[in-house]
């Protein structure tokens, strides 16, 4: 992360004018939290990036409309539960109820009310719920109720995801929090996973979504679990100036600073859901360099983690680079595999397109650590890239077998 920005605790909450909670609705059989909200004390320029999947639940159709109206904003609520996708004109009907109802507790717009969902396709809100648990969301909103809101955002995850940096710009300490799910179903161009980070800096409206949207290619979108994108997937900020700092401005160094942050924010959040993928034992971690150009490379790295094969392989502890090379010529990239080099972790296996001698009993040991990184060298160029991934196990099975019943 580097000494250039601090971890702080709060998450969301930790910016300057943000409150946060997370309750208990009713919308999970199990009885725990399921029902989030992340509200900005003034008005904040929000940003969206979302599924490419053409099947979009209400959620995101409604969250696109918003956002293209380039107008303030104000909170989040997010349900996990039910995923409101595949549910008609009810479904966008129910959505824009809760924006609406959240708007009356908090006497603001309709229109400032971003909403998230997550949870089982095809299945209707459970709007009585719903409304009954908003007076007690908005009444227990606190600028320490990050955390809580984490926990209310996660339906397969086994962990919650959360974390908060800060940095000095232009003599203005300047904070950005965020929270995020998923677990499963999750693959490049954003997978069931929801994402929503707050900033206390002032940023220019169309900076502050070219931020967002390369922290999505580097992070959120190098991630795989399972090849699988779903209906409901976002990436959504809120910045409001809380900090002070004047509006950011594309082009300076103050911008690229807050990126950087941004950044290394998004990248956090995504591996912690790539390390988190159901039944996944081990992170991975696919370096590509020596590409023509970094793009290339990102695409080739995302190829190789969402291999099944490679998946498999570290699972069961096999030093298998023979996988990790398929991987790398289906990626769609032009390369000369006679001058492919691959490593696993410190373990040189293949050199200029050819196998060498290696300790395997070693190299079986170093896959059974977390994380485990794979490197392919292409000697092209300078362009390089990273994706994340997991292990495919037995369990992944098991638990989307069961999934619904």
């Amino acid at each position: 992360m580097g000494s250039r920005f601090q971890k702080v605790e709060g998450a969301v909450t930790a910016p300057r004018g943000f409150q946060a909670a997370g309750v208990a609705a009713g919308l999970k059989p199990s009885g725990a939290a399921d029902l989030a909200l992340i509200v900005s004390e003034c008005d904040a320029v929000g940003a969206g990036v979302f599924t490419t999947s053409q099947v979009k639940a209400a959620c995101v159709t409604y969250g696109q409309g918003i956002l293209a109206q380039q107008q303030p904003v104000r909170a989040i609520l997010c349900n996990a539960g039910q995923a409101n996708a595949c549910t008609g004109e009810e479904g966008d009907r129910n959505n824009a109820q809760m924006a609406a109802w959240v708007g009356e507790q908090l006497g603001i717009p309709a229109a400032q009310v971003l909403t998230a969902s997550t949870g089982v396709i095809g299945r209707q809100l459970d709007m009585p719920k719903i409304q009954a648990a908003l007076p007690s969301l908005v009444k227990t909103l606190s600028a320490e109720g990050g955390e809580n809101a984490a926990r209310a955002i996660i339906t397969t995850d086994l962990v919650t995801k959360s974390i908060a940096l800060e940095t000095e710009i232009m003599g203005y300490t300047v904070r950005v929090g965020g929270i995020s799910k998923g677990s499963g179903m999750i693959h490049p161009n954003l997978a069931t996973m929801l994402a929503f980070l707050t900033c206390d800096a002032a940023v220019e409206p169309s900076l502050w979504q070219g931020i967002l949207q390369r922290a999505a290619d580097l992070s959120f979108n190098q991630i795989t679990v399972d090849g699988d994108t779903s209906t409901n997937d976002m990436l959504l900020a809120l910045a409001n100036g809380k900090s002070g700092i004047p509006t950011l401005q594309p082009g300076t160094e103050a911008a690229q600073i807050l990126a950087e942050m941004v950044n290394t924010v998004c990248i956090h959040l995504a591996k912690a859901i790539a390390r988190d993928g159901e039944g996944a034992t081990k992170l991975l971690e696919i370096q590509v360099r020596g590409a023509v150009e970094d793009a290339a490379a990102r695409q080739m790295a995302r190829v190789i983690a969402s291999s099944p094969l490679v998946k498999s392989a570290a699972f069961g502890n096999d030093p298998n680079w023979g996988r990790v090379a398929a991987a790398a010529g289906r990626a769609g990239i032009p390369f000369d595999s006679r001058r492919l080099d691959i490593y696993l972790g410190e373990f040189l296996l293949m050199q200029a397109g050819m196998p060498l001698a290696f300790d395997r009993k070693a190299a079986s040991a170093y896959l059974k650590g977390d994380p485990v990184t794979f490197t392919v060298d292409l000697h092209q160029g300078s362009g390089q890239g990273i994706a994340w991934g997991c292990d495919l196990s037995y369990d992944y099975v098991r638990i989307n077998a069961e999934y619904t019943t």
